[in-house]
């Protein structure tokens, strides 16, 4: 098995496309043959060592949490999988990623793919469609007729997350550039905010909820412009910064007492919720979003691809801020 292998916490150039055992899948575990997989803000951090006490990982170890491919291998007590299905899943961070030939994940992680979807498009949903599912619907709620802001809605998150929202009935705003404009408008956006010319909280009717994706000063401002009642999902939490400051455990510790905090004074002084939303993988979320995605409700948004080989330039790319929608990794043939 060929994988993307980081042997140190570090920068990009510590990657290495190098052989590794093919894994094996144990009871309740399905074995796929990756054809595709994709980026997300969540690699590099745990590339750079800033999620070693929230996610620990040994090193060497190999990272990627999107994969679409095919089963290989089922374990036992598995019975909704068969050798040769085509699935997709952004499995758990506990075990080896996706940056790989073959991988094994839970099946209880694992959905069918999309039909109308390739497996580069169907790679780049899982991660990003399960945070948008778990902020909008599962914890936000969202419901037919509110009001939604998307902030930061070009990225992949962002353009999942518009879709989805107009895919439940709400009214939805959001906030880019100038170049993502007709982007998220394409996309179903009512209302878009380029944040280079105006600020969200000054332009903007009160809204229901609030997709929080950036920095602590748009989320003090997404607090702002809600409803009373209303609620802010935050799926930036900012440790980067912390762990730059405190280092690995201070870092997470000082994260989540700001987050409690925040969360306090959201609900008794301002009469308002704040939840800080987390990932969690799902068959059964998947299943919902493949219903979705069949009915022409979601579409993936895809800017650039790269072969395994190039995944440190993969990298790169992601942590420049540039990418529209997602980048994916090609692996095999499908």
């Amino acid at each position: 098995m060929r994988a993307a292998r980081i042997h140190a916490y570090g920068d990009a150039s510590q990657f290495r496309v190098e052989d590794a055992p093919d894994p094996v899948a144990g009871d309740g575990d399905v074995l796929i043959r990756v054809v595709a997989s994709s980026v997300n803000p969540i690699d590099f951090k745990m590339r750079g060592g800033v999620l070693r006490r929230g996610a620990p990982r040994k090193m060497p170890t190999i990272l990627g949490m999107d994969v679409s491919g095919v089963v290989e291998q089922v374990g036992a007590g598995v019975t909704r999988f068969r050798v040769g299905d085509a699935v997709y899943s952004s499995p758990s961070h506990k075990r080896n990623g996706t940056y790989a030939e073959k991988v094994v994940i839970k099946a209880s992680e694992v959905a069918h793919k999309p039909a109308s979807l390739t497996h580069d498009e169907a790679a780049s949903l899982p991660l990003v469609g399960l945070t948008a599912w778990r902020s909008l619907v599962t914890i936000g709620k969202l419901q037919p007729g509110e009001k939604a802001l998307i902030q930061a809605g070009s990225g992949g998150v962002g353009t999942f997350a518009i879709q989805l929202a107009k895919a439940l009935g709400a009214e939805v705003a959001t906030t880019c550039s100038e170049r993502n404009v007709q982007l998220c408008k394409d996309l179903g956006a009512d209302h878009v905010v380029n944040y280079r010319e105006a600020k969200f909280d000054e332009v903007l009717e009160p809204q229901d909820l609030v997709l929080h994706a950036l920095g602590n000063d748009e989320l003090i401002r997404g607090r702002k412009v809600l409803k009373k009642g209303g609620r802010i999902m935050s799926i930036s939490a900012q440790l980067p910064m912390s762990v730059k400051r405190w280092g690995p455990t201070l870092g997470l510790v000082a994260t989540g007492c700001r987050i409690g905090k925040f969360g306090l004074a959201t609900k008794l002084v301002h009469g308002k919720t704040a939840k800080s939303i987390t990932r969690v993988a799902s068959s059964d979320d998947l299943d919902a979003i493949t219903a979705l995605v069949e009915a022409g409700k979601i579409r993936p948004v895809i800017d650039k691809r790269f072969p395994l080989e190039e995944i440190a330039d993969a990298h790169r790319y992601s942590e420049s801020g540039r990418a529209r929608g997602k980048i994916v990794i090609t692996v095999g043939q499908g």
